[in-house]
Parts: C-alpha cells; sequence; structure tokens
C-alpha cells in the first residue's frame, strides 16, 4: 500500500493543528451566520411593527422599503435581502430548536437549510417540533447530502397529508412540452412519476454505454487490422477515412439521438449496435417499500423510496414490486433499523444485496453517494488475509476507496456494518449503517404495546428492483 500523505511527527501535527483550528473557526462561522440570521428577523419584524400597514400591498411595501435600506448599506440585492428576511423569521418562528443548535455553531447553514426544506409542510407545531428534535440528533453527526434523505423521509411521517394522496394530485400535473433555445436547438421536456422518469433515463443511459462500447471495440479492430496487415497506398487511406468518420459522439448526445429514436420509430434502428442488441435493454429503478405498505392499501401507509432521489407512493411501489423479475426481502432490527438479513427468492449475488440493503450509500464519512455506484471495499484488503463477507466488507465509491488505500486513512470493522475511521491526524469518526426504518422514532417504538411485538418481526422492508 502507497501513502502518498507526509507521515513524519511534526507534519502530523502541524496538520492536527490545522484541522482543529478550521473545526473552530467553522464552529464560530455558524454562530456568525446564526446571528446575522436573528438580524435579518428583526428587520422583518420592523417592516411587519409599520404602523401605515392597511393591506397586502401595504405591507409588501414596508417590507421593500426595510429590504432596500439593508441590500444598499451592504451592497447586496434588496430582493435577495427580502427573501433572507423572510428565511429567517420562519426559522426563528417555527423552527426553535434548529434556530437554538444554529446559535451554539453546532450545525451549518446547510444543515438549517435542509431542515427547513424538508419541515415546511409540517403545519402542526406539535409535529414540527417533534420532527426537528429527531432530525438533529442525526444533524449533529452527519453531513448535509447525508441529512437530507434523512429529513425527508422523516418530514413523511409528521405530515398530515399522505404522500399518496400528494402523489395523486401531482401525477395530474403531468406533462410534455417543447422550449425553443438558440442555434435552431430545442428542448423537450417531461415531467412525471419520478420511478418512470429515472426509469426511462436509465434505459436510454445503458443503451448509450452499449453503443460507445461497440464504437471503441470497432475502432481498436481497425487500427490493429491495418497495423498488422502493413496497409500502404489507397488501401491505407480508406481504412484511415473509415477511422475518422467512426463515431465520436459523447455520451449525452448518443443518449439524445437515442430517445429520438425511441419516440420517433418505436425501436432504436437508426443508432442501434451491430448485434441490433439495444431494443431489448431495459432500464431499472431500485426501491425499497415497507412491507405494510406491500401487504396493505391504504392512504396512510408510508412511502416507499427511490434510492438517491426521494419518495415513491405507495400505489407505484406495489405495482413495482409485482412486476419486478425478483426483489431482496431485507429483515431489519424495529428499533435500529439495522439490516439482520437479506434473501432473495431467485438466489444470486447475496452478499452484494446484502451490502447494498445495509449500507445504502459510499461508508466514508459525510460521503451520500448510493450503494450500487460504489465499490465492495475489504476492510482488511484480500492480499493481506481479509476474508469476503459482510463482517469485512462494505461499500465505498471509487474516490474513497482509492484514499483508504493510497492515504494514511485507516478503517476497521467493529460489528454489526459499523466502521471505525481513523484520519491521518489520529481522530476517529463512526460510521453507522443507516439502516432501513429511518421513518420509525423511539416514541413510536414507545407507544407500541409488547403484544404487538410478533408482528413486526420477519421482512419490514422490501427492496425492488423494477424494470421498465
Amino acid at each position: 500500500m502507497t501513502e502518498t500523505m507526509p507521515t513524519a511527527p511534526p507534519r502530523q501535527e502541524l496538520l492536527s493543528d490545522v484541522v482543529s483550528t478550521l473545526v473552530a473557526l467553522d464552529q464560530t462561522l455558524n454562530q456568525l451566520q446564526s446571528l446575522r440570521a436573528s438580524l435579518l428577523a428583526t428587520a422583518h419584524r420592523i417592516a411587519d411593527d409599520d404602523p401605515q400597514i392597511e393591506d397586502v400591498r401595504s405591507r409588501e411595501m414596508a417590507h421593500r422599503a426595510v429590504a432596500t435600506e439593508l441590500g444598499s448599506a451592504l451592497r447586496v440585492s434588496d430582493r435577495t435581502l427580502e427573501r433572507q428576511m423572510g428565511d429567517s423569521f420562519q426559522l426563528l418562528q417555527n423552527f426553535p430548536a434548529t434556530a437554538a443548535a444554529f446559535q451554539r455553531g453546532r450545525i451549518s447553514p446547510a444543515h438549517v437549510r435542509v431542515i427547513t426544506e424538508a419541515g415546511a409542510e409540517i403545519t402542526d407545531a406539535a409535529r414540527r417540533a417533534a420532527f426537528e428534535e429527531a432530525v438533529l440528533d442525526k444533524a449533529g453527526t452527519d453531513s448535509p447530502n447525508r441529512l437530507r434523505p434523512f429529513a425527508k423521509r422523516l418530514s413523511e411521517h409528521y405530515r398530515e397529508v399522505s404522500f399518496q394522496e400528494r402523489s395523486d394530485q401531482a401525477r395530474m400535473r403531468r406533462a410534455a412540452w417543447v422550449r425553443d433555445l438558440e442555434d435552431g436547438q430545442s428542448q423537450l421536456c417531461v415531467t412525471g412519476p419520478s420511478a418512470i422518469i429515472h426509469g426511462i433515463f436509465e434505459r436510454i443511459t445503458q443503451m448509450s454505454h452499449a453503443v460507445k462500447t461497440e464504437n471503441d471495440q470497432t475502432a481498436r479492430a481497425q487500427k490493429a487490422r491495418a497495423q498488422k496487415s502493413g496497409m500502404t497506398g489507397s488501401a491505407a487511406a480508406d481504412l484511415a477515412g473509415a477511422e475518422s468518420a467512426l463515431d465520436e459522439r459523447v455520451l449525452n448526445e448518443i443518449r439524445a439521438d437515442l430517445a429520438a429514436d425511441l419516440l420517433l420509430s418505436g425501436v432504436p434502428s437508426g443508432h442501434d449496435t451491430l448485434a441490433g442488441l439495444l431494443g431489448s435493454i431495459q432500464g431499472f429503478v431500485e426501491v425499497t417499500i415497507p412491507v405494510t405498505t406491500l401487504t396493505r392499501a391504504g392512504a396512510g401507509e408510508p412511502p416507499a423510496q427511490l434510492e438517491g432521489i426521494g419518495p415513491v407512493d405507495p400505489e407505484t411501489a406495489r405495482i413495482l414490486a409485482g412486476n419486478a423479475p425478483g426483489w431482496d426481502r431485507v429483515m431489519t432490527d424495529p428499533v435500529s433499523g439495522a439490516v439482520l438479513s437479506v434473501d432473495r427468492y431467485r438466489p444470486s449475488e447475496e452478499m452484494r444485496r446484502h451490502l447494498r440493503a445495509r449500507d445504502r450509500r459510499c461508508r466514508f464519512p459525510g460521503c451520500g453517494i448510493i450503494a450500487r455506484k460504489c465499490d465492495d471495499d475489504h476492510t482488511v484488503d484480500h492480499a493481506h488475509g481479509g476474508a469476503t463477507d459482510v463482517e469485512n466488507l462494505a461499500g465505498t465509491c471509487r474516490r474513497h476507496h482509492v484514499t483508504k488505500h493510497h492515504t494514511p486513512w485507516k478503517v476497521k470493522q467493529l460489528g454489526g456494518g459499523v466502521l471505525e475511521w481513523t484520519s491521518p491526524t489520529g481522530r476517529r469518526h463512526v460510521d453507522r449503517p443507516p439502516g432501513t426504518a429511518a421513518h420509525v422514532t423511539f416514541a413510536d417504538i414507545a407507544a407500541r404495546s409488547e403484544a404487538h411485538a410478533a408482528d413486526i418481526e420477519g421482512p419490514i422492508e422490501t427492496v425492488a428492483r423494477a424494470p421498465f
């Protein structure tokens, strides 16, 4: 293993001092940002207290007057200041616990945005306070990009209108339209259910990779034939001309051409591979579905989760699970959400499925790359005797896989999928699997009677890999 970072004690001590100073500085900056938000909220209240306010128009003018005063002094757009005043007021008014954590420097402005955006639609104050308490506990240990999907899932648990009802209303607004661009180009836009749109994009992406791979192989084969035959004269010129005419499109260009083929003719005939295999390629999405959503149809059932994207309404989730050629059953602890085991009705690659179900994303501290885009990394290198089992494997994205092998970062498994990372300066970061029962809070568990404990046992959620 090659370590490219400095390991000499004096340099490590210097790096440790830099890290400690930056941590302290970051906390101070958070506190200053919190003070700024408090002052902007005060400016909002000053505008609201204008005695000349009589109607909506006069209130708007009062706020505009304060915003322009601030904007001219700070050399910032008054529109920006007016929006920030409103956001800051809503933070202090509707999310007091978040504002308090922000004031202590415990969370950053990015954490605040994630929490307030996820909780904005929770109108009941008691429900919103419960949401805050749960999400702030995680915000203190996770980066904003990891907090966002958790906060979205958690907010669904506290919202008054079920996701199924909102999804049904939103589906009625699906549409397709054209936006004209410059230089004779236009843009086709389509909105619809996330599972369908991502399935479409995944399919044309797979097709595009197949076309690109075949083009590269053809180019290499022609070049090898020319070198092997020692062609000269007109034959060599003809071959050179054929090589120069080979496909040089980038992936996005191929995607666009294939999409046009499919929509205009129903088949990718104009841009198919030599073997004509593109038509058989299917897109797929991975959806995590609570078992109660599979077995009971009702507006109050928790939504499924489209991996890396967000919630899917229960009705769509049941259709995807029913049409999937195979699906993983994930057994989880009802309190912690820890993955206990994974099985499949058509067994194959069981360890990889277990890791995807357990890890959900890259296991390096702060990274949110979804699991199916990660490497299955041996914690103890296989070359050094590390076993190929789930107690010695964890998903890491390519960037952090390389970082682990080529820098002084160290990692060890503490059991149950919990990883302890040690930085080059000796700081320890414990990363726990996110589990699958993100919508279950400790208050919910306490409210359940022991008589219903048997009902919780078994498959808590399923992960369906559905084709389109």
